[in-house]
């Protein structure tokens, strides 16, 4: 299956939103955007996908899981797993593999629930700690629920690709959320065209067989919706004027 042959069932408008990164201004204006789009022309069912990394690097990753946790109900506002949601609840339990987690964005979710990160050489448990206090039990709830994939029509829908010649439905969840060469350098069909994000690109990519809408909003600001609906794809972004 490539892009210009996929399509929806009838009726169902999906409204897929790559990775926020802790961008809680640019989250609410795209959804604000979905929601004048989708009044102004219904669609029988929306359905809204989040692809993952929903903290680390900007400077709101507690507001978004805040809002995705309140409004994700496992039907029509679906939140993926990335590889920075595994690091954060993986931080919560078991700290000392966590220096991944720090260095990439880490430290600005931590000061997002209010840790303390002033003075030197504070142990990486001594910071799980800290949050452990801090976080509310429903983030933690909202971590531990996040699922590896999804699919509608003739799309899958997860965070980082999928390995060419697995199964969509026996991937691993490793590749689901870190892998990027071998998925990004294969040009055949994966049998269904896989809608992710992880790597970071300054425009969207759309390619034959697959598409990534991680336009680098913690950076930029520009958070990217793909809308799908029948066999039709179109963008809805923010920070563009």
């Amino acid at each position: 299956m490539f892009v210009g042959q996929a399509a929806l069932p009838p009726g169902l408008r999906i409204y897929a939103i790559g990775d926020v990164h802790g961008r809680f201004d640019c989250l609410t204006q795209l959804l604000a955007k979905i929601d004048a789009d989708q009044a102004a022309s219904p669609a029988d069912t929306a359905r809204i996908i989040m692809l993952g990394d929903y903290g680390d690097r900007g400077p709101q990753s507690r507001e978004v899981i805040e809002l995705l946790s309140t409004r994700a109900n496992g039907d029509d506002f679906i939140c993926l797993r990335g590889n920075h949601d595994e690091w954060f609840r993986a931080f919560l339990s078991n700290p000392d593999d966590g220096s991944d987690f720090l260095y990439w964005g880490g430290l600005q979710t931590l000061e997002s629930y209010g840790v303390d990160l002033s003075g030197d050489g504070k142990s990486n448990a001594a910071l799980a700690r800290d949050l452990s206090r801090l976080i509310p039990s429903s983030h933690r709830k909202f971590l531990a629920s996040l699922t590896f994939w999804h699919e509608e029509g003739d799309y899958f829908f997860c965070h980082a690709g999928v390995r060419p010649g697995a199964a969509l439905h026996f991937q691993d969840p490793c590749d689901l959320m870190w892998i990027r060469g071998e998925f990004h350098a294969h040009a055949e069909s994966f049998g269904k065209v896989i809608v992710h994000g992880h790597t970071a690109r300054d425009t969207i990519e759309m390619k034959a067989n697959r598409i990534n809408i991680d336009t680098r909003a913690f950076d930029t600001g520009v958070l990217t919706c793909l809308v799908l609906e029948n066999s039709s794809q179109r963008i809805l972004q923010t920070g563009l004027g």
